[in-house]
């Protein structure tokens, strides 16, 4: 896979080709996890790219300039059926073992998957062999006896079929040829991932920013749209995609030890675990100057979207106002992602008598407002790494912030500035200490400062990805592609 630069093939560097496995993100969704692998690509040119993508609808905008050093992009609308070219003549040996795979995999365990890839052929479809034969009826029909006997079959059968469609469409899906396979999820796009290593025998890397499987049960509880066992179904086939993924991943990486944690709660080898945190371009924030200027002032950098839970914000900012009267308060993000709820924020700003102190600024390069902020809220329901408080403190701005994701490790669990989540008092009484105690705040910001130039240098974190890759495909490469099907590597 890898090719050779130069012209001496006996002295030339070879070029390591990866593939990055991605589901609903980059290039077609900004910020978070897009950003990053934007960042990843960027900071290693001399590593090729390809992209594997995983989307809702096909079409979509492409949000980001494609680096030069990305050679490939393959998307594959997840909804979609891939149709195969054949029915294969002698299916019952295939949904023998699919039949296997079904009930271990709903029965809470990661099934082997090296038979199945041994049998079924390059790009077949799954689809009517699975579930239109009277060996996938029968599954199908006893599963809704065993765990569905309350609700309609119906009920059970379109559940079924729309989850396991998706997971059918990944493995009959082919993403690019490389010399790595690097998911940054879990889910179909670990699924794909898991695929590609027992095709071709190539390392699996996986990194996860948030826990997959967690993010979606908290969507799936929160929607009426999905009930009974047909709500527990998914929530089960998720965290088993989660466990598919750990066990076939030569390393899993996460960003915080929690989370890690977590991981090998649900069957990561704890062997094959490690901790690399985001990171930021220090030099950007450390050189901003800080001003001074009168009042006191409070800013929020983000998304306007509901899981940044603006609107708490917008009432810790009421509380703080009766507080401090010279206070101003300062939105600093898009609001352009989800115009309903915006407005809705605008309305409840107007309602609290905050329109002649509070700013929704847009899109604008923070730097500005971490020049005067007197503190930075972030007060997310769901987060993994929040990077706005690693510039804030690169910057010398002091953080206040809901307890989640890996904010607690970051506010050095203190809790004078953690807050419980929709908790607009206690982020304005975590307000309150900053205003009040300037002396020891001074410290304080300092020690955040030094922390995030020691432990937080994004192009130094993003260059260890260059040794793994390396690392890996050395270990490898004397694997050839379609070989192996190879069994675990472990440790």
């Amino acid at each position: 896979m890898g090719r050779l630069m130069g012209g001496d093939p006996a002295g030339a560097e070879t070029v390591i080709r990866v593939c990055l496995l991605l589901e609903g993100s980059y290039p077609f969704i900004t910020g978070g996890v897009s950003a990053w692998v934007h960042q990843l690509i960027t900071s290693l040119p001399d590593i090729e790219f390809a992209l594997f993508t995983l989307s809702p609808e096909a079409d979509q905008e492409v949000r980001y300039e494609l680096p030069a050093n990305v050679r490939e992009h393959r998307d594959v609308v997840i909804s979609e059926k891939v149709k195969s070219r054949r029915r294969l003549r002698k299916a019952e040996e295939l949904l023998r073992e699919v039949e296997r795979i079904h009930g271990s995999f709903m029965g809470g365990t990661a099934p082997d998957l090296e038979t199945l890839a041994e049998r079924l052929p390059a790009g077949y479809a799954l689809y009517a062999d699975a579930a239109a034969s009277e060996i996938g009826w029968e599954m199908i029909t006893r599963q809704n006896q065993k765990k569905n006997p309350v609700y309609p079959f119906s009920d059970y059968f379109w559940a079924w079929k729309g989850s396991h469609d998706m997971m059918f469409t990944v493995l009959a899906s082919q993403p690019p040829a490389a010399d790595l396979y690097h998911a940054v999820s879990t889910g179909y796009a670990g699924l794909a991932a898991v695929w590609a290593r027992l095709r071709t025998g190539r390392p699996f890397v996986l990194t996860e920013h948030g826990l997959y499987h967690k993010e979606r049960e908290m969507e799936i509880r929160k929607t009426t749209l999905i009930r009974g066992y047909q709500r527990d179904m998914w929530i089960g086939i998720y965290n088993n995609l989660s466990r598919l993924a750990y066990r076939y991943a030569d390393l899993i990486v996460s960003l915080f030890e929690y989370n890690r944690l977590r991981q090998v709660e649900l069957g990561a080898p704890e062997e094959r675990t490690r901790v690399i945190p985001n990171g930021i371009d220090t030099e950007r924030y450390s050189g901003v100057e800080r001003q001074s200027r009168a009042g006191f002032h409070v800013g929020l950098v983000g998304r306007v979207v509901p899981i940044k839970d603006i609107k708490t914000f917008i009432s810790a900012c009421r509380i703080t106002a009766d507080l401090f009267p010279d206070a101003r308060f300062y939105c600093i993000g898009p609001t352009d992602e989800d115009p309903a709820y915006y407005e809705d924020c605008r309305h409840m700003v107007d309602n609290l008598r905050l329109a002649d102190r509070f700013e929704f600024t847009g899109r604008r390069d923070v730097r500005e407002y971490y020049a005067f902020l007197d503190v930075l809220l972030l007060t997310s329901v769901r987060e993994a790494q929040p990077l706005v408080i690693l510039e804030a403190y690169c910057a010398g701005v002091p953080v206040v912030a809901t307890r989640v994701g890996n904010v607690p490790e970051l506010l050095d669990y203190d809790d004078r500035f953690i807050a419980a989540s929709k908790d607009p008092e206690g982020l304005a009484e975590a307000v309150r200490f900053i205003h009040e105690n300037p002396e020891e705040m001074k410290g304080i910001i300092q020690r955040n400062r030094e922390k995030v130039l020691t432990f937080y240098n994004r192009r130094e974190l993003l260059e260890t990805y260059r040794d793994i890759y390396r690392d890996m495909c050395r270990d490898r490469d004397t694997a050839a592609p379609g070989a192996a099907l190879s069994g675990r590597k472990e440790g």
